[in-house]
């Protein structure tokens, strides 16, 4: 047996046995993979031109975000990178009727896809948090700088880069999915030892169930919050009232983009789940399929939600919505701060 075919048996060993035969063959039909491919190109190209004109827009600005924006491009640079890096690797894939990309590109696919995926799940967690904060303790508001967000998402890319890359590292691995064209975390390795099942639960716990938790947590803690001080806000001056009335409407927004985000991902997780804890082959190709793709269409929610906000925008222009809570911004400058978070 040659040192290739080793490789091969070393890598497929902690599949389940319907991959073993050939890992990178699709499991589906052809048609699937055409349908898959076009609707591919379609999230694709609208996650790339939503994404990168949001991103253009502050260097079209040439002025300093203000740190709420900054949190909204930084998710947009993850969508981004998430469509750019994966997508015409599986759309490829999809069209050949099999992954071609070999070991190598499945590793780097599924590391670009954890990693900008992860990425914009702790971006929204961290607007979240500033949300509650925004809402539920005034003061932080007024002290929150620049420096304060770019060390926070220092931290959210330091972290998505850190569970991205120890499944290359040699704690855990990337593999096919079920269905051949895509590749991700190797959920099949909680069943070969306990050492892949310490992997495959701190992944969960630290990459989604965490990050969820506390954006649960801020969102629950903002709605008892506003419904115990609406009388109090009522008599407030009206400067203060229309703040306060801004920052709810934006935080509407960021639920928004929370809901998007988990709606999309949720159930690839408990698909994920089921397959890393059930049986092997318990989960059927076509169940593991469709949320699959349903998860890749995730990076092109958000410029969907900010077009509809801007739409609304404009319809409820004469009531202010969406005025700045620093200052009355043009039209002709930018359209960024409608959609900050």
């Amino acid at each position: 047996m040659s040192s290739n075919d080793n490789d091969t048996v070393s890598l497929t060993s902690d599949l389940p046995p319907s991959l073993h035969k050939d890992v990178f063959r699709s499991k589906l039909s052809w048609e699937a993979d055409i349908i898959a491919g076009i609707y591919l190109i379609i999230t694709g190209f609208v996650s790339i031109l939503g994404n990168g004109y949001v991103i253009y827009l502050p260097i079209k600005q040439k002025e300093k975000l203000k740190p709420a924006e900054l949190m909204t491009v930084n998710l947009a640079i993850c969508d981004f990178g998430m469509a750019v890096g994966g997508k015409p690797f599986l759309i490829s894939s999809c069209f050949a009727h099999r992954w071609i990309f070999g070991w190598i590109g499945c590793r780097w696919h599924g590391w670009s896809g954890f990693f900008f995926g992860c990425g914009s799940l702790i971006t929204i967690t961290i607007v979240s948090l500033d949300r509650y904060l925004k809402i539920c303790y005034l003061q932080y508001g007024i002290w929150l700088q620049r420096w304060h967000v770019f060390i926070c998402l220092g931290f959210a890319w330091l972290y998505a880069a850190f569970w991205a890359t120890i499944p290359l590292a040699g704690w855990g691995d990337y593999a096919p999915e079920p269905f051949g064209t895509s590749c991700t975390l190797n959920w099949w390795l909680a069943q070969a030892s306990v050492d892949g099942q310490a992997f495959i639960l701190s992944i969960l716990f630290f990459c989604l169930v965490l990050p969820t938790a506390i954006i649960l947590f801020s969102y629950v803690k903002i709605i008892a919050k506003v419904k115990s001080s609406a009388r109090e806000v009522a008599h407030f001056d009206s400067r203060i009232r229309s703040k306060h009335l801004l920052e709810m409407k934006l935080t509407k927004v960021a639920m928004l983009i929370c809901a998007g985000f988990l709606i999309a991902w949720i159930p690839y997780a408990v698909v994920s789940v089921w397959s890393a804890f059930g049986t092997p082959d318990a989960v059927p190709v076509k169940v593991s399929f469709i949320p699959t793709m349903f998860a890749k269409s995730a990076a092109m929610y958000n410029p969907i939600i900010y077009q509809l906000i801007d739409c609304r925008c404009g319809l409820a222009k004469l009531s202010g919505c969406f005025k700045s809570s620093y200052s009355k911004p043009s039209r002709q400058k930018s359209r960024l701060s409608d959609w900050r978070l």
